[in-house]
C-alpha cells in the first residue's frame, strides 16, 4: 500500500511536464515493438504504462489487443481522459506488478521505467517469475543503466547492466537486441537507459 500510496500522490499532484519520465513520442519503445515481429493483433501489454503516450501511438498504428497496467488507478484515468472514445479499445488493469494474476498470457510484455523501481530481491524474483509465466514470444524492458541515476521521484531505484538483466531473464528468453540511451527530461537532465529486447527460447 505504501508504494501504491506514493504512486497515486505523483499522479494527484504532478502534470507530466513535472514528471522526469515523460516523453512526446515513445521513439525506443516503438521501434523495439515493431523490430519484435510480432502481429498488430498480438496481445501487448504495457507494464507501468501510467499516462506514457505510448498506448496513443500502438492504437495510431494499428495494434488492436493493447492492456496497460500501472498500480496507479489515476494515471490510467488520465490516459483514459487523454484518449476519449479510443480508450475503449485498451483493457486497463491496476495492479501492482508484482501481484499480477492475468489468467491470459501475452506475446509481449513491454515496460518501460518501472522495473527499476523494484529494489528488494523478492520483489525482483517474482515480477520475473510472472513475466516468464505469461510471455509467449517478447519481453521489452527499458530500465536505469549503470549511468543512470540513483533515485527517480523520491525513490531508490535499481541500476542495470545489460549482462545483469540478461542473467535475470536467461532461462526461459534470449536477448535479442540492447542499446543505451539518453532520455532528456521535461526539465532538461539526461537520465541513461538501458533497452533490451528477450525472445523466449521455445514456444509456450
Amino acid at each position: 500500500m505504501e508504494r501504491k500510496d506514493h504512486w497515486e500522490t505523483v499522479y494527484e499532484t504532478k502534470q507530466p511536464s513535472e514528471v522526469s519520465w515523460t516523453q512526446e513520442r515513445p521513439t525506443t519503445s516503438l521501434d523495439f515493438i515493431r523490430d519484435s515481429g510480432v502481429s498488430k493483433s498480438a496481445r501487448i501489454i504495457d507494464i507501468g504504462g501510467g499516462d506514457s503516450k505510448l498506448v496513443d501511438f500502438l492504437i495510431e498504428e494499428g495494434y488492436t489487443n493493447i492492456s496497460v497496467l500501472d498500480i496507479s488507478g489515476k494515471s490510467l484515468e488520465r490516459a483514459k481522459l487523454r484518449l476519449g472514445d479510443e480508450a475503449k479499445q485498451v483493457e486497463w488493469i491496476v495492479s501492482d506488478v508484482t501481484r499480477f494474476n492475468p489468467d491470459v498470457t501475452y506475446d509481449l510484455w513491454h515496460d518501460r521505467a518501472a522495473f527499476h523501481f523494484l529494489t528488494a530481491p523478492e520483489q525482483i524474483s517474482k515480477y520475473i517469475e510472472i513475466a516468464q509465466k505469461v510471455v509467449t514470444d517478447s519481453i521489452i524492458i527499458g530500465t536505469f543503466s549503470e549511468n543512470g541515476p540513483l533515485k527517480c521521484s523520491g525513490l531508490e531505484i535499481q541500476q542495470y547492466t545489460e549482462t545483469a538483466l540478461e542473467n535475470l531473464l536467461s532461462d526461459e528468453f534470449i536477448k535479442v537486441k540492447s542499446i543505451v540511451e539518453d532520455h532528456l527530461t521535461p526539465f532538461g537532465t539526461l537520465q541513461n537507459f538501458l533497452f533490451c529486447n528477450f525472445k523466449r527460447r521455445t514456444i509456450k
